[in-house]
Parts: structure tokens; sequence; C-alpha cells
């Protein structure tokens, strides 16, 4: 696999390596051993979550003030424009972001470590999105920052306002976020 670093340096672009012929590809899509020699990353994933969506929804920002979650995330079918926020107040990027496109095209998988808060929008007419975690869901300290705050400005790529649940509808301004240490 190749680790391709973002403007984040512990977010990381995973590409496998993809084998394919006219019958179709394979790809290893996790090997514990080489993620942490090429990462340096020894999470334990204890979690996989697989959601669907249709074109124009958009889901986040979502995190969890305990039992932060690392994700290791992916789409095998359509195309996302996924993001990641640092959240983390004693960070070097703390209030910083990056958007990756990932899709069942490009196969990449986005690394996102303990401590951001993370996102989604659909850009193709569905989309089915593949994750691993660190820690398992709390509901209790999940937390929801507005997709749309002007103070992050964040570049989702919509051409038109996006489908959200009452949850993201809800979502806290970043000066009013609950952040981590």
């Amino acid at each position: 696999m190749n680790i391709i670093p973002t403007a984040i340096p512990d977010v990381l672009i995973i590409e496998p390596k993809v084998f394919g012929d006219s019958r179709g590809f394979f790809f290893e899509a996790f090997n514990a051993r080489e993620f942490a020699r090429l990462t340096g990353v020894t999470a334990e994933f204890v979690q996989d979550n697989h959601s669907r969506s249709i074109k124009g929804v958009l889901r986040g920002l979502h995190y969890q003030v305990q039992n932060t979650q690392g994700k290791l995330v992916r789409v095998v079918q359509g195309e996302i424009r996924d993001v990641a926020l640092d959240v983390r107040k004693s960070s070097p990027t703390f209030g910083q972001w990056v958007t990756v496109q990932l899709s069942a095209d490009n196969h990449r998988q986005l690394w996102i470590p303990p401590g951001f808060a993370h996102g989604f929008a659909v850009m193709s007419d569905s989309a089915e999105f593949l994750y691993k975690t660190t820690d398992y869901y709390n509901p209790d300290a999940d937390r929801c920052i507005r997709w749309d705050d002007p103070d992050l400005a964040i570049d989702w790529g919509l051409t038109q306002p996006p489908v959200l649940s009452d949850k993201d509808k809800a979502g806290r301004p970043w000066a009013e976020a609950e952040l981590l240490p």
C-alpha cells in the first residue's frame, strides 16, 4: 500500500495495491501488520460500520468527547467528499480540516485518528461507506459541529443544499462546541 500525507500530518490517505484484469480486481483492504509498519499506527479496531446514503446527503461533523474513535474509512460504492476536522485544543493543527475524495473507483482509504470530527457528503447517486473504529460508539459522548459553520468555512464541494438528519441540523457552532483537550 501507498501512504499519502495530507495537510494535517496525522490524517493519512491509504492507497492499496490493486490487482486487476478482465475478471475484475483484488486488493487487501486491511492488514494490521502492514498498516502499523507503514503508518506507525498500532490501533486496535473494535467495530465495523456500514452506511448507505443517497446523493446530496451530508453526515457530520461527528465525534465523541469520551471513547474517542480513530476511524479507517473507505467507499465500496459511489463517491464521497470526506472531511476530517482537528478538535484537539492541544494540537498544532487545532481547528484545521482536510477533505479527500473517496470512491469505489479510486479504492482510497482515509485514516482519521482519535480527536477529529468527521463527516462526508455524497457526490454520486448513492454511496456505501465502510469504516472501522478504535473504540465503541458512546451515544452519551456523541457530539456534532455544524457542517456549515462560517468560522470553519469547510469546502464540501456541494452545488445545492445538503440533505441532513435532525442531529446534523442541530449541530453546535464551532465557537460553542465541546472540544477535546
